[in-house]
């Protein structure tokens, strides 16, 4: 038998092998019955963490909050604990599905990604034993979930019966960083992860256009790089959407604009086939995931010190995905907040006062309330910058 939990930066987890592994949800317990006292006491002396939140994001207080904790608990005898009411041939990840779930930027980096890096190496032959379960989420993601399990999800709070295993992970092993991967750590990367997507999803192209000097002419009828605008219709969204297309397509771009919603086969598909991807930071930016190895992803930072959290989301993540990355950052004449705050107000003249009032305030002015009207001629640097990469 053997126990070994670990307290990482953003995830806490036990992964536990033995005979008998009885998981009760009206206790919230999963008991390891050893086989000797010298079991439980080894079992007891390895562990760092024995209540365990198996959600990724554990520094994060409220979204903790909706997560519900499991006890990891060594007992010697069988008889001290539930019988078992179904006893499986296959071993089990418990993670939950609380937090932050359904915004899809942590749908990705808190729950789908750890998922893969724990359960790939099943083949899936492993059951997910889900708490705080969503049947929506389930339904939203089911291609990935049956990708990695050949079972069907038990909803574990709502079972009265004891599940019983021989192996048992509980909680999900996560990168430190966002939308990451850490190979050190990992049997797999990104590039392994994205190509599972690919997979998932059937989405067929693998790789960017690479633009040759003689396909500058569009007169000769060579194919256009593809650019996807991801739309937003309720904050941080483009007002001048018509005129970035317009000047986009004088470019020499084939044009989409498209927002992402909840069918995700339907957005994969479209983002896969785009050379070229920009939005302004949002959870829309996510389906970078999908694009093309070598496509170049273009984020659009608000105003008001938003640089460091936009980058850590999708700038530091690109380079571990094969994907380009460039950002633009508006000016103040760019942003709907001249139409709400005279010219020498503190929202302009220091962000960082605004930061100092917490998140909440913060994200209520910079982020829930500012859209984005693009100076062409100053973006048009930004596009000119995407070509030049796909040329390369």
């Amino acid at each position: 038998m053997n126990l070994v939990c670990k307290s990482e930066k953003r995830s806490d987890y036990c992964e536990i092998n033995g005979e008998d592994v009885r998981i009760d949800a009206k206790s919230s317990t999963v008991f390891i019955v050893a086989s000797s006292q010298q079991s439980i006491r080894d079992l007891e002396d390895n562990n760092t963490s024995l209540l365990i939140g198996p959600y990724s994001r554990k520094e994060d207080q409220i979204a903790m909050k909706s997560v519900r904790k499991w006890l990891v608990k060594p007992v010697m005898e069988s008889n001290v604990t539930p019988p078992c009411s179904q006893t499986h041939s296959v071993p089990a990840i418990l993670f939950s599905l609380g937090g932050y779930s359904g915004n899809n930027y942590h749908d990705f980096t808190d729950i789908i990604i750890p998922l893969y890096s724990t359960a790939r190496i099943f083949n899936g032959e492993v059951k997910f034993v889900v708490t705080n379960s969503n049947p929506w989420w389930i339904n939203k993601f089911r291609n990935l979930v049956q990708k990695l399990s050949n079972y069907e999800v038990i909803d574990i709070d709502n079972e009265e019966n004891i599940h019983c295993f021989t192996s048992v992970v509980v909680g999900l092993k996560r990168a430190p960083q966002e939308l990451s991967i850490d190979p050190s750590k990992s049997s797999y990367s990104m590039k392994d992860f994205r190509q599972f997507l690919r997979s998932a999803y059937s989405l067929n192209k693998v790789r960017a256009i690479k633009i040759e000097d003689e396909d500058d002419d569009d007169d000769d009828g060579k194919t256009r790089p593809r650019l996807l605008i991801v739309a937003r219709n309720r904050t941080r969204a483009f007002r001048n959407t018509d005129e970035i297309v317009g000047m986009a397509r004088n470019l020499g771009y084939e044009v989409g604009v498209a927002e992402a919603d909840g069918n995700i086969q339907r957005f994969a598909e479209i983002v896969n086939s785009c050379d070229v991807m920009m939005g302004v930071h949002g959870a829309g930016l996510t389906n970078m995931v999908f694009l093309p190895e070598n496509a170049v992803l273009i984020q659009v930072i608000p105003f008001g010190g938003v640089e460091w959290p936009a980058r850590a989301a999708f700038g530091e993540p690109s380079k571990d995905m094969n994907i380009r990355y460039l950002d633009y950052k508006i000016k103040a004449e760019e942003s709907s907040l001249i139409e709400q705050y005279p010219a020498d107000h503190e929202v302009f003249k220091n962000p960082l006062s605004i930061s100092k009032q917490g998140w909440l305030t913060f994200k209520a002015v910079y982020l829930d309330k500012q859209d984005v009207n693009l100076d062409i001629n100053r973006f048009k640097i930004t596009l000119l910058k995407a070509l030049e990469l796909l040329h390369q």
